[in-house]
């Protein structure tokens, strides 16, 4: 495998005060410049998107939002990043904080979705939730209710030789135990895994 640069990254941000500020990540000196176009729009969405939700969710004022964002793999023509927003309400029990995600495959020039990574037709969505049942009963989380299945467009990013699928404050646990994150190595979903896709360059040894 030839050796691929990273994508250059520099730090942007909307800011409104002191206590509201919010970061996010640009790619910038791209060769491909519509590719980076597409990165770049997409990640300014989806952080809009982020202060839509928190802003819309209450219709009481905003004392403080935090963006912040984390390079989660940049490497193999695979870039994958996520996006949090934790925001504040006056008079709120308790700040809210939601995530996303992002995962593009440079070499495809598109934003990768959960299906994208797999062969298809294969049952992705059975195998990843059997794995993360698995996790669930090893690492003792505590579930509300019963976990059945992920959702065909779960959350998820990936991290060097991980897939790690997540999970919203509130979808399956508690709000104090915070986000539940399995990380799923790609040797267990090696059958599965679009060899030519983003994950199976993930999967190659070199």
């Amino acid at each position: 495998m030839s050796f691929v640069f990273p994508v250059q990254i520099q730090t942007l941000n909307i800011s409104d005060g002191p206590n509201k500020i919010v970061y996010y990540p640009q790619a910038v000196k791209m060769k491909d410049q519509a590719l980076e176009n597409l990165i770049n729009q997409t990640i300014v969405s989806q952080t809009q998107e982020l202060i839509n939700l928190q802003v819309g969710n209450m219709p009481t004022t905003v004392v403080e939002m935090i963006g912040l964002y984390e390079l989660k793999n940049n490497q193999r023509d695979v870039l994958s990043l996520s996006q949090s927003n934790y925001t504040y309400h006056y008079h709120a029990a308790h700040g809210m904080t939601f995530i996303k995600s992002l995962t593009f495959g440079l070499k495809e020039k598109q934003l990768c979705e959960l299906k994208d990574l797999f062969k298809p037709g294969s049952d992705y969505v059975k195998v990843l939730s059997d794995l993360i049942k698995i996790q669930i009963e090893q690492r003792d989380i505590p579930i509300l209710g019963e976990f059945k299945e992920i959702k065909p467009d779960q959350d998820f990013y990936i991290a060097d030789k991980s897939l790690v699928i997540y999970f919203q404050l509130y979808e399956i646990t508690p709000y104090v135990y915070g986000f539940p994150m399995f990380p799923i190595s790609v040797y267990d979903l090696e059958s599965i895994i679009d060899e030519n896709g983003p994950l199976g360059r993930m999967l190659a040894s070199q």
